[in-house]
Parts: C-alpha cells; structure tokens; sequence
C-alpha cells in the first residue's frame, strides 16, 4: 500500500488546464505540455491516496481491468518503470485512455463512496507520458514468426489493440484503413486539442517497429478498390473486422435539406486537417456564425471546443434528455456509471448548454441557407410541452447524435457476416462472426461506445483469433462481449 494515510492526508487534486483565454486561440492539448505533465508536481501525493481496496473494484470500473492499485503504490515509490510495465500488461494505449476515457474507474473507486475518488485517470496518462519522454517504451518485436496471416481491416483503437496483440504473438498482420493516414477516429475524429495526433504517430511508430504492416487509402469492399471481401478471406488466414459504427443518426425534421446542416464527422475530420496545416478547399467553418450543436454527449462537445476555436459568435448545444444531477442519483449508487452532470474543457470555454428541448424544424431563408431553429420544450416521455416553442438563430447546425451501426455496403455484405438486432455485426463469446475465420472487434460489433471498450475489445478478439490459428493462446482476453458491464 503506498501511503496507509494518504487518503486522508491529502485532498484530491486533478491537472490543471491552461486559461481559457489562452487555450481558444490555438488547436494544442488543453493541458500545459499535456495532461501526463500537468500533473507531475503532485502525482506521488496524489497516486498515495489508493487505499489498495482488498476488492478493488476499480478493477470492475475499468473494461480493461488495468492494475489500478498496484501502479499506484510504485508511483508512490518512484518506481516509474515498474508502473509502466503493470501499466501495459493491461492497456496497450493507456496514452489514449489517459486522455479520452470519461474514467468509469474513478466512479467505481471505494473512497469514492464517502470522499472524492482517486486521480486515476491523470496518474495513467502521467505514467506513460513519463515512460515515453524517458525513452522507456520500446518496439517489442516477436521473437519468433508463426507464418500465419492476419488482415484487420480499420485503425482505430480496437483495429490498433487487435494488431499490436497480434503481431507480439508472431503473426503477420496488416491493417487496412480507408483514410489517408492510420487512426481512425483517433485520427480525424478526435479533435487536437483533446489529443494531439503526435501522441498517435509516436504510438504507430512503435507498431510499425515490431512488424505492424500499415496500408491506408484503402477502402476493402468498395469499388475500384480491388481487394473484395472474398479476396480478403482467400490472401489472410483471419480476419478482424473492426470497422467502427460509422452510420450516423440524421434528423428527419422538416428544413432538413437546408445547406449549413452537417453531420459531425463532417465537420471534425475537416478541422481536424486544417489544424495541423493541411489544405481543405470548402472547408465548413463556424466563423462568425451562430452554431448550434444537436446532442448533447463528447462528439457535440468535441463540436463545441472546434467552433469556438474557429471563431464562432455563438454557440449553443441541445439535449434531449433532462439535465442530469450534479450528485449521484440514488438509483445509480456506486460502483456504477452514473448520468450526473459533467463539464468537459470545451464546456469551460463558452456555449450555452440547453436541455430538454426537441428540434421541431429548421428554418431557412428564400436562398436554402439554414437561419435557425424552432425548438419545443419535452417532458420526461419527450413529448412536447404546450407553449414552449420558441426559436433560435443559426447559420451553421451540426449534428452529433450518436450512430446506429456499421456501415453494411461493401465489406460487410460481401462477407456474408449476420447482423444482429441493432444493425451491428453479431458474433459469439470469442468475438466470432457468423463466417469462418472472421472476427469482430470494437464498435463494429458493440456499438457505439467507449474508448476503453475498444482497446479491450481488440485484445480480446485478438486472443481468439490467436486461438483459431494455433490452438491455443498465452494473449490476455479481457471481458467476452456476452458480458454487460456495470457501465455504460
């Protein structure tokens, strides 16, 4: 145990951001040299606060079952490689999760019942984020080839999970990803200024290093790409689908196909390029205009960081569902994930956040361009409550309510893969789809979901692909899909 009395010696304190006033004006992490660095001044008090639960039931918080307790108590000790190493054997991208991930573990924390919970997700990302500038984290190739084949066929975080576990275990594997560059969402969804995209490539570097075959600009499944699902299965011995859910939910309203209405990842991927200098001819911008955000969860707020930065008059982001409690609710007690009211470092910037509304039409000018929108308060069934319309300006409305499925033209049908009831690719408890030698990973199978259920999800799918192609494995393999968390 790091400290017997840290918990109560010591208050919880989490990395502090750079001003407001600052931050907007540029697309760099929110945090001064990172997160891993904010917090490195406090970070042994603060990891001596674990209590080393005799049931840990961060472990339960966590998809991933990282080691929680024990890298505490070797930051406590300085040991910084020791916690790195405990730190891995879990989590291949705890740089990610340390800066994505809404930390379920931080709620399911035991001192979280009477006392604020442990920092749990900055001492993660400060522990990596030390390792790297030490020089610490090092490619680990295989010592030995199985001469076996693997295609994983997207690179976000469960495609990347699946192919590091894959290739450590001396399979050949090649990941194909539609995109210029690798990443994913990582790459074009996840706005820099949450993340930024050297912290990816460092981490791509590293898999590339231990035999990691990389091929992007290739969309498998689609026309002209010359490489069917057909083909995929007759050149690779498996195959890991881990496509995303990419479909995104559209709102059928009446002023729909008014020009200025665009769906999130629409706008992001295109901020996402010019932030790093890349040219982007009819780009959508929030110069100027008044934005108006739809969904209120981290892809509308991902929204909101991106308008302010460009320049937005003003901007305001919508709900659905009742603002939630600042504390936690009693029909969610600990360990769960509880819906209470959260502000992210976008939500800290400016925005007004409105909840409880429903959009009932976009309205437009005589030249098709959107000028706004009539909203209607809803009750706790969302139906409309009588006397609450009232309407809002805005020249610029992005859409960010989630997403039903993956996308099914091309790979998907070609591969012949049942589909379960929500649209998803269905697969057994060793991530197997209804074709042999196909597997499914992350979202694609999931649904929409988190950062952290992706990773695990990758390196458990990784385990069963190990095992389909040898028999047996020594991979690790988290939580099977058949398992619903305590979570959301």
């Amino acid at each position: 145990m790091a400290d017997p009395r840290g918990f109560l010696r010591y208050e919880r304190r989490v990395a502090e951001r750079r001003p407001v006033e600052e931050r907007i004006h540029d697309w760099q992490e929110v945090y001064p040299g990172g997160p891993g660095r904010a917090l490195l001044p406090i970070i042994s008090t603060q990891a001596s606060r674990c209590m080393d639960c005799g049931i840990p039931f961060c472990h339960q918080g966590c998809p991933l079952g990282n080691l929680i307790p024990e890298w505490n108590d070797l930051v406590h000790r300085a040991d910084w490689d020791g916690a790195m190493d405990r730190l891995h054997a879990t989590n291949n991208f705890p740089e990610f999760t340390g800066r994505l991930c809404p930390a379920p573990c931080e709620t399911a924390c035991v001192l979280g019942i009477n006392q604020e919970p442990v920092t749990i997700k900055n001492v993660e990302v400060s522990i990596i984020d030390r390792a790297w500038d030490s020089g610490y984290v090092r490619p680990l190739p295989p010592e030995w080839l199985s001469g076996r084949t693997v295609a994983v066929v997207g690179s976000g975080p469960a495609g990347l999970a699946a192919a590091q576990q894959l290739t450590r275990a001396g399979h050949t594997v090649a990941v194909y990803e539609r995109a210029d560059k690798i990443g994913g969402l990582l790459r074009y969804g996840i706005p820099e200024f949450k993340m930024e995209k050297a912290v990816l490539d460092r981490r791509i570097d590293q898999m590339r290093r231990e035999g990691t075959v990389f091929r992007a600009g290739v969309e498998v499944g689609a026309e002209g790409s010359g490489l069917t699902g057909e083909r995929l299965r007759d050149r690779y011995d498996a195959v890991v689908l881990a496509v995303g859910s990419t479909i995104p939910r559209d709102l059928p309203v009446p002023g729909r196909a008014l020009s200025g209405i665009h769906q999130a990842m629409e706008y992001l991927p295109q901020s996402n390029r010019a932030s790093l200098g890349e040219a982007v001819p009819g780009q959508i911008s929030a110069e100027g205009k008044d934005v108006v955000i739809i969904g209120g969860g981290d892809t509308g707020a991902d929204c909101l960081g991106t308008a302010i930065r460009q320049g937005a008059r003003t901007v305001t982001q919508l709900e659905i569902l009742a603002q939630p409690p600042e504390d936690r609710p009693v029909h969610q007690p600990w360990p769960t994930y509880p819906m209470i009211f959260r502000v992210s470092s976008a939500h800290e910037e400016a925005g007004d956040r409105v909840y409880a509304v429903s959009t009932q039409e976009l309205l437009g000018d005589e030249h098709g361009q959107v000028t706004g929108l009539r909203l209607v308060e809803v009750d706790a069934k969302f139906q409309p409550v009588e006397g609450t319309e009232r309407e809002i300006p805005a020249q610029l409305v992005l859409l960010a309510m989630g997403f039903t499925g993956p996308q099914r033209e091309g790979l998907v049908e070609q591969l012949g893969v049942e589909l379960d009831e929500r649209g998803n690719v269905a697969r057994d408890a060793a991530y197997a789809s209804s074709v042999d030698g196909v597997f499914v990973a992350g979202d694609a199978g999931r649904g929409q979901s988190l950062i952290v259920w992706a990773i695990a999800e990758g390196r458990a799918a990784a385990a069963a692909v190990d095992r389909y192609l040898t028999g047996e494995t020594s991979l690790p393999s988290p939580i099977p899909p058949t398992e619903r968390p305590l979570v959301v």
